[in-house]
């Protein structure tokens, strides 16, 4: 069995891009079911712009206890330039002991390169919704190597 990743956007992913405070982190329970539901092997990494304004344990609390529970940490200091969402990524996959396979839930797709195959595209008007999440139990479910 191989690990999974799964790299978390917010703004544009768990909630509208430009939404009231109020509604921040509103579409949790879009994922939620289907997070907890997966192997243990999945795990979760915060890959948000909000990780440079909150410390990591104050980004864990906005997650319920079950979703907390899959968290093992953050990408790392910002890289700039083309393609930096998928290079930060890829830095913190490089400390790693192993490969895995990973997935990011992203509204920003010029962070990454064109076609990126792990890259779950969100429209960052409305966060994920149907077909973004049926994309994401899809790779849950699937034959693993």
């Amino acid at each position: 069995m191989r690990d999974r990743l799964l790299f978390l956007d917010f703004d544009g992913v768990l909630h509208p891009n430009f939404c009231d405070p109020e509604d921040f982190f509103c579409l949790i329970p879009t994922i939620l079911d289907s997070i907890t539901a997966a192997p243990p092997d999945l795990k979760v990494v915060i890959s948000s712009s909000w990780r440079f304004h909150h410390e990591y344990e104050g980004l864990k609390n906005f997650f319920p206890e079950q979703l907390q529970a899959r968290l093992i940490g953050a990408t790392g200091p910002a890289i700039a330039g083309r393609h930096a969402r998928y290079r930060e990524i890829n830095a913190f996959l490089d400390k790693l002991p192993r490969r895995v396979e990973w997935r990011a839930l992203d509204d920003a797709k010029f962070e990454f390169p064109d076609h990126c195959p792990e890259l779950i595209l969100c429209d960052g008007r409305n966060g994920i919704l149907k077909r973004e999440h049926e994309i994401l139990v899809e790779w849950l479910r699937s034959n693993r190597p």
